[in-house]
């Protein structure tokens, strides 16, 4: 089992949000009738995840991180 000690987290959480989206993706994957999923369905499920946030320096930031 891998360590994290003495690293910053910031990759461990990027790594969660990653494992995070996929997972929605199989989610909808599996309960979709279709054989893939369209665009629509696969931006609806990455997209309209949680409002942007804004960054510590006034800019927006992308909701997916």
């Amino acid at each position: 089992m891998a360590s994290s000690d003495g690293r910053a987290g910031g990759h461990d959480k990027t790594a969660l949000d990653e494992i995070e989206l996929a997972g929605e993706l199989m989610i909808a994957a599996s309960t979709s009738s279709d054989e893939k999923l369209a665009t629509e369905q696969i931006d609806r499920v990455l997209l309209d995840r949680v409002p942007a946030a804004p960054r510590q320096d006034g800019a927006e930031r992308s909701p997916v991180g």
